[in-house]
């Protein structure tokens, strides 16, 4: 009895320690990232508090999908590679790094909210607590269940690969508790052969997906009570007539300075943005505000950008710019930049 609560007294002093940790890169954003807040200029042209959102939210943007982009760069490592040749460390270290350079230039954008960081700090525990258990599986017995199955890939390790950039793909316009997990633990199981490797590829990553279904179910179920984020937003153009515009972009009034139009959110404003710009539209303003962040894939790290970060397997490099909202257009019409992403609010 003894011997059990000294190894249960060494657990609950491990878990602690495991928390505390995970705790230190919100601690540090809080103590070494800081930018004292100051007033924006702008007067917005789109005055209906409805479709006005706060200008950091530009910025608040980018922690969640760099999670999105690490999903990608896994599954694009995996597509030829192993697991274990998937930097974890070096993807956690990317979304604390980002968000400290973000959270020192949201003071000019009014900075950030306290509901904001909230959310990013919890999205980026569990992002770095899901990596450090993957990274810890994958290092020691999925290396050796690699080791042991030889360098012929198996089915299921060309399953996962595929999977995993499905499931990339998907997030970069649906949120991740909406993917079914369930389905890919039904095709693991179903397509799995008595090689090793198979075996153990349906056993580990076939928990990791249940684990997540249920965790997903949780958070669905927590959003449907607070209600979805507004999918629309809306923008004022100039340079091109109305007759001219997208069928996915809704005309609501002409004025003074341009067009006001709506539009979907995410990742089809980017491609709406990049489609209006080609035909010759310039962006007033987006959402009330006349700041916006987007990202761009670079060879090598530009001395401008905000921040970088390599990605993996690419062997290129993701930059993110800060830009007056009248130069977006410019920008993507010149072509030296390679737009990624345009993170709106």
């Amino acid at each position: 009895m003894r011997r059990l609560w000294k190894w249960l007294k060494r657990g609950l002093f491990a878990l602690v320690l495991f928390i505390v940790l995970l705790l230190v890169p919100v601690a540090y954003n809080e103590l070494a990232c800081v930018a004292e807040p100051s007033g924006d200029s702008h007067t917005p042209l789109i005055t209906d508090a409805a479709w006005q959102r706060p200008e950091s939210r530009t910025l608040t943007t980018y922690p969640e999908w760099h999670i999105v982009h690490a999903y990608d760069d896994y599954a694009k490592v995996i597509s030829t590679g192993d697991p274990h040749d998937f930097g974890y460390f070096r993807a956690i270290k990317g979304f604390w790094s980002s968000l400290c350079a973000l959270s020192k230039a949201s003071g000019a954008h009014g900075g950030f909210t306290t509901a904001s960081k909230q959310t990013i700090y919890t999205i980026g525990v569990s992002f770095t607590a899901e990596l450090l258990a993957k990274a810890a599986y994958e290092e020691i017995p999925g290396r050796l269940f690699a080791m042991i199955d030889g360098d012929r890939r198996s089915v299921l390790e060309d399953i996962s690969a595929r999977q995993a950039a499905d499931y990339a793909t998907f997030l970069q316009q649906t949120p991740w508790y909406k993917w079914n997990f369930t389905r890919d633990v039904v095709e693991l199981k179903t397509n799995a052969t008595d090689r090793p490797r198979d075996r153990e590829r349906a056993i580990a990553l076939g928990f990791e997906y249940e684990a997540k279904q249920a965790y997903a179910g949780i958070i669905a179920a927590a959003v449907e009570g607070m209600g979805e984020d507004n999918l629309r937003l809306r923008m004022i153009l100039n340079g091109i007539d109305a007759a001219a515009l997208p069928d996915s972009v809704t005309l609501i009034t002409e004025r003074p300075e341009g067009i006001e139009v709506e539009t979907p959110r995410y990742r089809t404003l980017t491609n709406i943005l990049v489609e209006l710009a080609g035909r010759g539209a310039d962006f007033i303003e987006i959402a009330g505000n006349d700041d916006i962040l987007f990202t761009a894939i670079t060879a090598t790290p530009p001395p401008d950008a905000l921040f970088t970060f390599p990605r993996q397997g690419y062997g290129d490099t993701r930059a993110l710019f800060m830009v007056k909202v009248p130069d977006l257009a410019d920008i993507i019409r010149e072509g030296g930049l390679s737009v990624e992403h345009i993170h709106d609010y």
